[in-house]
This record gives C-alpha cells, sequence and structure tokens, in this order.
C-alpha cells in the first residue's frame, strides 16, 4: 500500500511539473509575439509586401538599398502613411468665428458663387501667390474654347520636359486632345500639359502669352503666367481671387465640367497599354456635392485647392491657397459646405 502511495505521489509530482513547463512556454510565446496577433500573420508578412509593392515608385537610389534596409524603410513610410492618414481624416474639429465662418490655417482663401461670382468670404484674398497645378484650369479652359477636341496630337521629345509628375507619354506617340485633356484634368501630368499648350500655340512660351491674354479678359489682372503647369519660375504668381475667376469661366465650360467630377478614369497609350488615373480632388470621394475642381501642391505654393460643389439654387467655388497637408481638405470641405449652407 505504502509502496503505491509513493507512486501516485511521483505521478502527481510529474504532472504538476509538465503543466507548469506549458504554461511558461505560453507565457513566453504572448511576450515574443505582437499582441493580439496569432504565429500565421506573423510569418506571412503581409504588410511588408504590401510596402514592397508601394517600393516600386521610389527613386533608383532608394530601390537599390539592401532588403534589409528597405524592411526598416517600409515600417518607418507604413508610420508616415498611417500618421498621414489620420492628419487628413480624423484631425481636430474645425473651429468658427462668432459668425459661423470656418476659420482655416491656409495663407489665402476665397469662396464665391459661381453663378453670379459674388464674393461670400474672403481672407488675404489678393495676396500675390504661386498658384502650383490650380493653374492647370487655365491651360484647360483655353484647350477647351479652341474647339476641334477630337484631332489628334502627336507627341513631340519637347513635351517630355517636364519632371516630376508625368503620365510619360512619348515622342511620336498620337492621341486625341480630349483624352489628353482629360488625363490633365484628372491625374495632373506636366507632360500633358505641354504637350497641350505646344498643339495649341506652337510653343509653351506662345501659350503662355495666350494664358496672360485670356486671364487679362477674364479679369484676373493681378496674375503672370510662363508655363502651362505651374511648376515654380520666376515672375509666375496669382492670387486667390484672380484663380475664382479662372475658376468660374471653368466651370461655365460644359467640356471641363464634365472632367473635373470624375473620380477616375481609364487611359488608353498608345500602345493599347492601359491605366487607371484617380483624380487627385479627395473632396469627389468625400463630399457628395462636390464636383470638381483641380489640386496643385509645390513647396513654394504649399498645398492648394480650387473645390467647387453644388445643391439645388446654390453653386459654390472655393480656393485655398498656401495651406498645409493635414488642413487643405478639412479647410477646403468646410468652406464649401459653409458656402452652400450659409
Amino acid at each position: 500500500m505504502k509502496s503505491r502511495n509513493r507512486i501516485w505521489v511521483l505521478c502527481a509530482l510529474i504532472l504538476t511539473s509538465a503543466l507548469s513547463a506549458w504554461g511558461q512556454e505560453g507565457v513566453d510565446s504572448d511576450i515574443v509575439r505582437p499582441s493580439g496577433m496569432s504565429p500565421g500573420p506573423v510569418r506571412k508578412a503581409k504588410a511588408v509586401r504590401a510596402q514592397d509593392t508601394e517600393d516600386a515608385d521610389a527613386s533608383p537610389s532608394a530601390v537599390r538599398k539592401s532588403h534589409a534596409s528597405k524592411s526598416s524603410h517600409a515600417r518607418t513610410r507604413t508610420t508616415r502613411a498611417k500618421s498621414k492618414e489620420t492628419d487628413d481624416s480624423s484631425s481636430a474639429p474645425t473651429e468658427y468665428t462668432p459668425e459661423g465662418i470656418p476659420k482655416t490655417s491656409a495663407a489665402s482663401v476665397i469662396v464665391v458663387d459661381a453663378n453670379s461670382g459674388k464674393t461670400l468670404y474672403e481672407k488675404n484674398a489678393d495676396q500675390i501667390r504661386p498658384a502650383a497645378s490650380t493653374q492647370k484650369l487655365l491651360t484647360a479652359l483655353i484647350v477647351a474654347e479652341s474647339g476641334f477636341l477630337d484631332r489628334p496630337v502627336t507627341v513631340q521629345p519637347v513635351d517630355a520636359m517636364a519632371d516630376p509628375v508625368k503620365l510619360n507619354i512619348k515622342a511620336g506617340d498620337t492621341y486625341q486632345r480630349i483624352d489628353l485633356l482629360r488625363a490633365l484634368l484628372v491625374k495632373s501630368p506636366n507632360d500633358v500639359a505641354r504637350c497641350l499648350a505646344r498643339d495649341n500655340a506652337g510653343s509653351v512660351d506662345a501659350f503662355a502669352e495666350a494664358m496672360n491674354r485670356r486671364a487679362q479678359e477674364l479679369g484676373a489682372v493681378h496674375s503672370h503666367f510662363v508655363n502651362p503647369n505651374g511648376l515654380p519660375v520666376p515672375g509666375q504668381y496669382s492670387s486667390a481671387r484672380d484663380l475664382a475667376l479662372i475658376a468660374r469661366a471653368a466651370y461655365a465650360n460644359s467640356t471641363i465640367r464634365s472632367i473635373v467630377c470624375l473620380p477616375q478614369l481609364v487611359f488608353r497609350y498608345a500602345n493599347g497599354r492601359t491605366r487607371e488615373l484617380e483624380n487627385t480632388n479627395k473632396l469627389l470621394r468625400r463630399l457628395p456635392y462636390c464636383n470638381g475642381m483641380k489640386t496643385g501642391y509645390t513647396e513654394a505654393a504649399g498645398k492648394c485647392l480650387i473645390a467647387s460643389g453644388s445643391r439645388p439654387g446654390r453653386e459654390v467655388i472655393v480656393v485655398v491657397l498656401g495651406d498645409t497637408s493635414s488642413r487643405v481638405w478639412r479647410d477646403a470641405s468646410a468652406l464649401l459646405s459653409w458656402g452652400l449652407l450659409m
């Protein structure tokens, strides 16, 4: 009997020791493994593969880095991307003046009635500033008003001299004007702007003269344009008020109106390859009453946006210049909502 009791005691000790070891193994696993993640997803490393895909658009020097460096860079960029998205989508609520007008961080803004041209609100509207790609609305207006949009355009080598944002149309390829115009207003490629300008006036310089003439006709007398795409160059400038005048004329053009409202479009290259272009204007996807117009950004200009919107009985155009990445969408959407509902 004593021998049998010793055996049971020994078995109990062995079982207790095994359970304790198993429990400790479970704790250690939780310490090593990221919280809330099972071993499967950690092994797949999906986030890293997704970031590697993004790295296809990186500069050649970045692509040549070691795999370990790219993984570290990917984690950094992922964190920054999440931070940027947080800034865009969940930033602090908009503040308002005692009169109920949204406060903005932009250097210069104006809100106008798209039909009457009446100014509903302005802040530093006559301040001379670079317009970046928002001036492509004037480029598009001149091309649209010239007509014959079904005519072919053959790309020339000089058209490609327009870094950094390009559609990479190739010299010798032929497109219809309307297809290039759509790409210009939706995705804002600088090479397409140069191609349309040269095709329209014979050269970029001659087209710049046409831009200045048309701006003067519209009353935008405090602007001066040197190129069709808004890339920084000495002597090129505009103002929120002048851009509102240009935007009103573009808004009244049925061809432009039919393009700037597109969230995306499919562009077909001359070799048959297609590419989906997503509109750079995020408000088209965020606000049901937004129906256009044009974004812009350079280091000198800051974040710029011309946005239009409509509701029964009211159509409004908002110009926001010199804003920040984290505020431009919120500022423009607040002003657009205010203008439509005031």
